[in-house]
Formats: structure tokens, C-alpha cells, sequence
């Protein structure tokens, strides 16, 4: 009986392929895309009386700032709230989909929303696109069994610790946390803690920038505040205002296409009722 000529695939191991496709068009010229980093910095942590959350305000485009006093800080439910990083679009929408998702359970159920239900919400989601959707956060809330305070990372793992921290100028937060956090702190000390976790990776990170929002919450209240300090202001700013004369940036090419009707209306016999 004849053997069959057909190559079975191997079992088990390595498949290098790719890498060799990659290095044959990196000979090429073909570039690979490039990761564009995103910066942020928002932590979290569990006091005395409840969880406080902060956030910087800086939202970049690459190297480029785009918008100075962003809201980093969203809100779930009237007792839970999270910090996004990451894509702005992606933290926008994931928490828009999970608050409507935890209203409707309130209506349903009558009942004050929990925070691990919000976290199951979160990490399902984000695990079902296997880390595509860019959103990492810090989750909080105090709901009928007490404080508590999340990580879930755009993968969809989760931790749970007394206090954390993420984003771009997440290392220089904890050096603040580890030194300096204790059980049991009080609101003005948590406060002032993470107010200086924010600050550090405000000063020692490119991403995160301009002013510090902070998230009180606790048994039936929340006290959110917006642009709690403001570390770095801008220290000079022109009297006369800037002008940009014409010129000043080059055109390179000028294309006018005139406009033209698509659509000749043409006369006829009129519709028979």
C-alpha cells in the first residue's frame, strides 16, 4: 500500500512564520506600526470612611497635548465611580455602556447598584476583545457591604487592593502609596495623599500634566472636585495676545473643484391618477 504524500502539520511548539514574514518586508522598506503611547494618571484608595479617586486632567495625541482640562473621572452610578486610562473613546464608551447596563438593573431590582457588579460588567466586556479596546481603570464605590476599590486592565484581569494606581505615571504614584498610605487615614490626609500621587506623575511623566480632580465618595454621598489643585500654571502668557500672520504656515498645493448639479430636472407628461 502506498504511504499518502500528505505533510502533517506539527504538533506542539513555536511557529516562527510571522517573524519571518516581518523581517522580509522589514528588508523591504515596509515600516511597522508603531505603538503610540498614552499617558495618564489616576489612582485610588480606601480611607477610614469610603474611597477617594484622582485623576489628571491631560489628554495627548502622541506628543502632542490635546486638550489641558479633560475629565478623567466617570461616573457609573450614584455610588460607584472609575478613573479611565488609556483611548479616551474607549473609556468613554465602556463607562456609558456599563452605567446605562447598571440603571437598567436598578429599575429592575429596585436596589442600590454594587460594586461588584459593575466590575463583572467591566472585565466581561473588555475580556471578549482580548486587550483591542484600550480602556484600563481604577474602580470605586461603597455600596451595602462597605468600600471598595478595582483594577481592570484593557485584558480584562482584575485586582483588588487598598489603594492603586495606573496609566503612563502609574510608577511614580506608587512611590507616593508605599511610603506614605496607612489604614484607617482620614479624609484630609487621603486627600492630601492622593493630591501628591497625581502631582508625582504629573512632574515625572510627559502624559500626564496640568491639574488634579479628586472623587470623594462614601455612604449615601459623593463630593466630586473638579480641578482641585492646579500644580503647574501657565506662568507667562503674552499681554498682546498671539497673532499668527498669513504665511506663517506654507500651502503646499491649492486644488478648487467647482460645484455642479448632479441631478438635471427635466420636463414631462405628467402621472396619470
Amino acid at each position: 500500500m502506498a504511504k499518502a504524500g500528505v505533510d502533517l502539520p506539527t504538533k506542539g511548539g513555536f511557529n516562527f512564520d510571522l517573524c519571518h514574514r516581518n523581517a522580509l518586508l522589514a528588508r523591504q522598506g515596509v515600516r511597522a506600526p508603531q505603538f503610540l503611547k498614552t499617558g495618564t494618571t489616576i489612582v485610588g484608595l480606601i480611607y477610614q470612611d469610603g474611597v477617594i479617586l484622582g485623576a489628571d486632567t491631560r489628554a495627548t495625541e502622541g506628543n502632542i497635548v490635546a486638550d489641558k482640562n479633560c475629565e478623567k473621572i466617570h461616573r457609573l452610578s450614584p455610588n460607584i465611580f472609575c478613573c479611565g486610562a488609556g483611548t479616551a473613546a474607549d473609556t468613554e464608551n465602556v463607562t456609558d455602556m456599563v452605567s446605562s447596563q447598571l440603571e437598567l438593573h436598578r429599575y429592575a431590582t429596585g436596589r442600590e447598584s454594587r460594586v461588584v457588579t459593575a466590575l463583572s460588567l467591566l472585565k466581561s466586556h473588555l475580556f471578549s476583545y482580548r486587550g483591542m479596546v484600550s480602556a484600563a481603570l481604577v474602580l470605586g464605590g461603597y455600596d451595602v457591604t462597605g468600600p471598595h476599590l478595582h483594577t481592570v486592565y484593557p485584558h480584562g484581569s482584575t485586582d483588588t487592593l487598598p489603594f492603586a494606581t495606573m496609566g503612563s505615571g502609574s510608577l511614580a504614584s506608587m512611590a507616593f502609596f508605599e511610603s506614605r498610605y496607612k489604614e484607617n487615614m482620614t479624609k484630609e490626609s487621603g486627600m492630601e495623599l492622593v493630591a501628591a500621587a497625581i502631582c508625582s506623575g504629573i512632574f515625572n511623566d510627559l502624559g500626564s500634566g496640568s491639574n488634579v480632580d479628586l472623587c470623594i465618595i462614601t455612604k449615601g454621598s459623593v463630593e466630586f472636585l473638579r480641578n482641585y489643585q492646579q500644580p503647574n500654571p501657565r506662568s507667562y502668557a503674552s499681554t498682546r495676545g498671539y497673532s499668527f500672520p498669513k504665511g506663517h504656515t506654507e500651502v503646499l498645493s491649492t486644488k478648487i473643484i467647482p460645484l455642479r448639479e448632479h441631478v438635471i430636472v427635466t420636463e414631462g407628461d405628467a402621472m396619470e391618477e
